[in-house]
């Protein structure tokens, strides 16, 4: 979409988001990542270890079928001509769950799409938390939103003795302080005491993912280093491809069928502010 530094209501999602991740395309500027759970007002970056911010003009609602901006004196997602990329997931439901040793505050999950929004307060001790996805949560990315700290990622293949940083092109790290050592399993994902994932006191929002056959798949492949690349088999065709090297130093990778595939590849980096570039 084409932003306008003014109201500007975006339709055509198909549902209405619980978690949107905005990045202008033509120049460099911060991602920025909006959810339900937090409340239209409040922005992380993911190229950025920072606390969240409060914006109070950027996104001003979630709609039935997409999202309306406002006009952004920051200009952090609605600037004036600037072209932006958003990335919509929809969760929604809001209550029922229970279980875990740390109870969100507040949360939106979605068993169908595979999607879980969890906002808590460390507790400085290792815990679980009830994720209500009915199985075990391959991805989870938990950012502490109070304070300066790296983006967390847990993937199943990386596993639970590692973490990823999104904001960062760190290679797979180990450290029992973040997963506690400890696989999710179909009722709950493990935090360590770490301060990244579970200070006591801080404040934190984690996004769970399912795999779902047709709809998503999270894993690994090995490269090899050929013009014609490895084929990765997924069950059906991508909208969305977010890749990294887990044992380089590599950037986040992101791409998606709207910006172009198949010799039109525009490429938007998840850890860094930079404008999309071509090619790769």
């Amino acid at each position: 979409y084409t932003g306008n530094n003014s109201t500007n209501a975006q339709t055509g999602v198909g549902f209405q988001p619980d978690l949107i991740w905005f990045k202008r395309r033509d120049s460099g500027a911060q991602h920025s990542l909006f959810d339900a759970v937090r409340g239209v007002t409040k922005g992380l970056a993911s190229d950025t270890n920072a606390a969240e911010s409060t914006i109070s003009d950027a996104l001003t609602s979630f709609d039935s079928d997409g999202f309306t901006l406002g006009a952004d004196s920051g200009n952090y997602i609605n600037l004036n001509s600037a072209t932006y990329a958003s990335w919509n997931w929809k969760a929604g439901t809001t209550s029922g769950l229970s279980g875990g040793t740390i109870t969100p505050s507040s949360y939106s999950i979605n068993a169908t799409t595979g999607v879980g929004i969890y906002k808590y307060t460390g507790t400085g001790s290792a815990g679980t938390i009830a994720h209500g996805l009915g199985v075990a949560p391959k991805l989870v990315i938990v950012k502490r939103t109070d304070s300066a700290t790296q983006w967390s990622v847990y993937h199943y293949e990386v596993g639970e003795a590692k973490h990823l940083a999104l904001d960062t092109t760190i290679a797979e790290s180990t450290g029992s302080a973040y997963w506690n050592d400890t696989a999710p399993t179909s009722t709950v994902f493990s935090l360590g005491n770490g301060t990244d994932v579970n200070a006591s006191g801080g404040t934190y929002i984690a996004y769970a993912y399912v795999e779902k056959r047709g709809f998503s798949r999270i894993g690994k492949y090995i490269g090899n280093n050929d013009t014609d690349g490895a084929f990765v088999f997924t069950g059906f065709k991508p909208g969305l491809l977010i890749q990294k090297s887990i044992s380089g130093t590599d950037q986040w990778q992101i791409r998606d069928k709207k910006r172009g595939f198949n010799g039109a590849i525009k490429t938007l980096y998840v850890d860094s502010p930079e404008g999309e570039t071509s090619g790769d």
